[in-house]
């Protein structure tokens, strides 16, 4: 089923939708792809599964799409996150082209910029906050607008409240594939915001497309309940 440009894929629970998330980053790796990781609380368990199905990242590049203004250490950091439930576990290491947090917000975004000139992901995973934002682009923000940088500074409008780093619109729907993955009860509503409703700064994942390629949003049963069959 394709809502809004989004080629729903419902799997049966949480760890399903890991397991999906993992098989997809493992294709990328082995490929060779430039692959942006996500932070929050739902990938974790796809990280560590891509981790054991395929230890060798040598020929892949990781990059944010979006970071804590914080350093990669603290328990906040997307980073952090990643290191410890994939990269950490690998014995062929990726190129890591990490948001260099502790730079604070402004800095880091900058040089983060820099980095991005002349690059287009081939994956970008991205989580879905309750509220509807994707990376740390929040609901009804002027950083929305923005159409000529490629990294930006942020204001979080829920917690953790930690000034942020994040792609830009752009960025995001210029990769050749854009994953999405939600699970749980908590994310229905925002599932049906930002997948099955026309696209509104009120839920900025429903902004987040790829232009050129492909959108996919894994979702468990649970947060997939609030959508049509």
């Amino acid at each position: 089923m394709t809502l809004y440009g989004v080629e729903i894929v419902r799997l049966a629970d949480k760890e399903a939708a890991a397991s999906f998330v993992a098989d997809e980053l493992v294709a990328a790796a082995r490929a060779g792809s430039s692959i942006a990781l996500t932070g929050g609380r739902s990938p974790g368990r796809a990280y560590e599964l891509a981790a054991e199905r395929e230890p060798d990242w040598s020929g892949a590049t990781l990059w944010w799409g979006d970071e804590r203004a914080v350093p990669p250490d603290d328990e906040n950091s997307n980073y952090r996150l990643a290191d410890e439930t994939l990269i950490g576990l690998l014995t062929g290491r990726p190129q890591i082209r990490r948001i260099r947090g502790e730079l604070g917000a402004q800095a880091a975004a900058d040089e983060y910029d820099r980095l991005l000139e002349g690059v287009r992901l081939d994956l970008i995973l991205l989580g879905l906050g309750p509220d509807g934002h994707a990376a740390s682009l929040f609901p009804n923000q002027p950083t929305l607008d923005e159409r000529s940088r490629r990294a930006i500074p942020a204001k979080a409008t829920l917690e953790p409240f930690v000034e942020r780093v994040t792609m830009t619109l752009p960025v995001l729907c210029s990769a050749a594939e854009v994953l999405y993955l939600a699970t749980g009860e908590s994310k229905a509503e925002a599932v049906e915001r930002a997948f099955a409703q026309p696209p509104s700064r009120d839920a900025p994942a429903s902004l987040v497309r790829s232009t050129g390629g492909r959108t996919r949003a894994a979702l468990d049963e649970a947060a997939a309940s609030s959508l049509p069959h």
